[in-house]
């Protein structure tokens, strides 16, 4: 008999949860939170080819054509000297894999066009670093088969160029943005083979 309190309780708590779920989700893709550490101020980061957590299309993949979504961008704060963007995925075996590190975009750039591996996407002046493939440039989701990955595709606006020295991957990149980031944003895609 007590069974009917405890169902009824468990369902007044889960319709909680979600409505507090939905305003969270409605919150984060308007923009209204911030992103980043430390109070970071929210970039808010767009593409025509996919929708905040849906499904990146085949072509972007190591499945198609492998080339590089479009990405947009809102204008970043005063003081930006130039971009930077990680495509990582943070459901990768092991660590974060990187896709994609590209830095010193010149800062009025507010878009990055539709691309192919080892073609010039990026405007003038920027730079590529090596991806988790080993190869520079955009290398597109790959997961193995099995459940979806999320891929992360993270735009940064920073108070400097960037010089790391060496051979650049984006765990170096990522290092070399800690104290220089005035905004960020990113949109989150998923894809999984079967």
């Amino acid at each position: 008999m007590e069974k009917i309190p405890l169902v009824a309780r468990a369902r007044e708590g889960a319709a909680r949860a979600a409505r507090s779920l939905a305003l969270i989700l409605v919150c984060v893709s308007s923009g209204c939170l911030v992103q980043g550490n430390g109070g970071v101020p929210a970039l808010n980061v767009t593409s025509a080819a996919f929708t905040l957590g849906g499904e990146i299309p085949v072509v972007y993949t190591c499945d198609g054509a492998n080339i590089s979504p479009p990405l947009t961008w809102d204008a970043p704060p005063g003081g930006t000297k130039s971009m930077a963007i990680l495509v990582t995925d943070s459901d990768a075996p092991g660590e974060t894999f990187v896709h994609w590190a590209a830095y010193n975009i010149p800062p009025g750039t507010r878009e990055i066009p539709a691309g192919a591996w080892g073609e010039k996407v990026l405007p003038a002046g920027s730079l590529e670093g090596m991806n988790d493939f080993g190869r520079p440039g955009y290398g597109g989701p790959c997961p193995p088969r099995g459940k979806p990955h999320h891929y992360h595709f993270t735009v940064y606006a920073l108070d400097t160029t960037l010089n790391p020295g060496g051979k650049v991957d984006g765990r170096m990149l990522e290092a070399a943005l800690a104290g220089h980031v005035l905004s960020r944003g990113e949109i989150v895609g998923i894809y999984g083979r079967r």
